[in-house]
Parts: structure tokens; C-alpha cells; sequence
């Protein structure tokens, strides 16, 4: 009887996943679930079959000039695969797999979160609580805004950005635009709550929420710059869980206010100019 292909699984991951992993391969999990870096993804390629890796792991081309390598795949946790060189992989003749769809609902909730906490001020809030500055409630602290009647513009017209519009439309009653590099059919603008705008520059202008949904290539790194930046509305929320790099540099933020978090992948910012 054959050996099962072995496996090693960078970080911990969902109890029913990891059962799963161990009815088919012989599987290595991380003891400490830290990323494994550079050095220990290399090692981990010599010695296993495949690797079941997450946005976290950083594979160059560097990584995957491993050698000895008896890798052949790499499975990615993720849809996005931009944390890994794909031409190297290719040229290695390592397959690399992606999850698609599988994250599209919990990004698009996460996203509404984001823009809800950011409107009500609600980070604030429990950053004060913690601190122990509660004074009480009075009718004028952190008083923010209800979403419903705002206008939110949406910026990439994918799966992620689309239940995004589809949930602020149908559940917060806000006004949606959107416009993306492809126009998709009038039927599903429509079943979004849609209208449609030509250019980035419109839904700036006109958005009191805009959340981007772009991603990470050439040409949309740095796409919103300083004179796209100074179109919006001052208060606007500007909402990232955009996959891939920042589509803005932070130079080109006007002062303003991190409502949520600054993280690589999801940013939520108050402009205050």
C-alpha cells in the first residue's frame, strides 16, 4: 500500500478542515500557528508533497528556488494569490489552487461592519470604555450617523462588491452607486440596487460611504490619489477590504480620522478636512 501524500498546513485552521485534511494525507499542522517565514517554508517544501498555505505566507520566487523541493502544489487558504509568485510557480511546474466565492458573504458582512462602526463610532466607543474614560451617556457624545438615506459608492463591481450593494440597499435602505472597469448587465445592477456611474471620479464625489473592492494590480495601486481623494465629502467614510495592495497611498489622505483599524488588508478612515 502507498504512502499518503504528506502534507504541511502553515498555520491552525478550522477543526472540521483539519479533520478532513487528516482522513486523505498525512498532515504536518503548525504547533504555535506563527507564520512559518521564508526558511521554514522552504523546509516545509522539502519535505512535503503539497502545502497548504495562507495570505500570511509570503512565497517569492526565492522561496520556491528551494532545493531539494518535492512540493508540486500549493493550496492556498484564500481566494487571492498575490502573496505568491505564480510565474515562478509556473516555471517550477508547482501547481498553485485558490478558493473562490468561499469568502465573498463574510467579506461583504465585514464590510458593512466597517462602515456601520465608522457611522456610529462605535470603535471609539469601546476604545473609551476600555480606557475607563466612560462618563456616562449624554445626547451629544460620539453621536454619529444612521446609514440609512447615505449614499454608498462602490468602487469594483465583483462578486464581494455586488453583495455589498446588495446588502446596504436591501437591509440599510442607503443609496448605492457603483461603477467598475467592467459594466456588468443592466439585470444585475438592478437585482444589486445599483446606479450606475461612469467614472471613479463621480462615485466620489457624490458618496457620503465609499468602499473599494478593486484588485491588487499595476493599475489599480495608487488609483485613488490626492486630487481623487479631494473630491470626496468631508465626514465621507472611505471603507478598504479590497484584496491585493492599498489602492491609495496614505500620503494622499487628507486629514482625517481612523474610525476602525489600519491593517494590510482592511481599513475604514473618516475624512475630517
Amino acid at each position: 500500500m502507498n504512502a499518503r501524500p504528506r502534507v504541511v498546513v502553515t498555520r491552525r485552521l478550522p477543526p472540521k478542515v483539519e479533520s478532513a485534511l487528516a482522513e486523505r494525507f498525512d498532515v504536518e499542522r503548525s504547533k504555535d500557528d506563527r507564520p512559518l517565514g521564508a526558511g521554514g517554508i522552504q523546509r516545509a517544501m522539502e519535505r512535503a508533497d503539497g502545502l497548504l498555505a495562507t495570505l500570511g505566507d509570503r512565497i517569492t520566487a526565492e522561496v520556491l528556488s528551494a532545493n531539494p523541493r518535492r512540493t508540486r502544489i500549493i493550496a492556498n487558504f484564500g481566494a487571492g494569490t498575490d502573496h505568491i509568485d505564480l510565474e515562478a510557480a509556473r516555471a517550477y511546474g508547482i501547481t498553485v489552487t485558490k478558493t473562490p466565492d468561499a469568502l465573498t458573504g463574510d467579506t461583504a458582512d465585514l464590510t458593512i461592519a466597517l462602515m456601520l462602526a465608522a457611522l456610529r463610532r462605535t470603535g471609539e466607543g469601546e476604545r473609551e470604555l476600555r480606557a475607563g474614560r466612560w462618563g456616562g451617556w449624554r445626547p451629544t457624545h460620539l453621536l454619529g450617523r444612521r446609514a440609512s438615506g447615505l449614499t454608498l459608492g462602490v468602487i469594483g463591481l465583483g462578486r464581494i462588491g455586488l453583495a455589498v450593494c446588495q446588502r446596504a440597499a436591501r437591509g440599510f435602505e442607503m443609496r448605492v452607486l457603483g461603477t467598475s472597469r467592467t459594466r456588468p448587465d443592466e439585470t444585475v445592477l438592478a437585482a444589486a440596487g445599483v446606479e450606475w456611474r461612469e467614472t471613479v471620479e463621480a462615485v466620489l464625489a457624490e458618496s457620503d460611504v465609499v468602499s473599494l473592492h478593486v484588485p491588487g494590480t499595476p493599475e489599480t495601486i495608487g488609483m485613488l490619489n490626492a486630487r481623487r481623494i479631494a473630491l470626496m465629502k468631508p465626514g465621507a467614510v472611505l471603507i478598504n477590504t479590497a484584496r491585493g495592495g492599498w489602492p491609495t497611498s496614505r500620503r494622499s489622505l487628507p486629514p482625517c480620522t481612523p474610525a476602525i483599524s489600519r491593517g494590510s488588508d482592511s481599513m475604514s478612515t473618516r475624512m475630517s478636512r
